[in-house]
């Protein structure tokens, strides 16, 4: 796995997001086990205890379920992973748009230029 981090936010924190995101996309699916603290900690060259907050906000945030002694797997429930990735979809959108209208686009104008992109790949 390739990580990347940034000085702007702790390392935790986008740990929890580049997971998040991974699980989203799949890539660990419904009721796959996760690798363990250790394993994640050392391929992203961090402290285990920065890892297991990571997993733990994983677990809060319902996407994760953890158990002493199978560790830790993807939740099964497809309807919170649905419902994580439209939120992170949302946030996406929200930005965009916040920063076509500081461009001095409307919401048509917006939407004209989503559509020409569409129709460009």
């Amino acid at each position: 796995m390739n990580w990347q981090f940034t000085d702007d936010r702790p390392i935790w924190q986008q740990i929890t997001e580049q997971l998040t995101l991974r699980i989203l996309r799949g890539e660990y699916p419904p009721g796959e086990r996760l690798p363990g603290v250790r394993e994640l900690a050392a391929q992203a060259g961090v402290n285990p205890n920065t890892m297991q907050r990571a997993m733990a906000q994983l677990e809060t945030d319902g996407l994760a379920l953890g158990s002493r002694t199978a560790g830790r797997t993807v939740t099964e429930n497809t309807a919170v992973i649905e419902t994580a990735a439209r939120a992170r979809a949302r946030t996406a959108v929200s930005e965009c748009l916040r920063i076509l209208e500081e461009l001095g686009y409307s919401g048509e104008g917006a939407l004209v230029l989503v559509k020409e992109e569409l129709h460009h790949e």
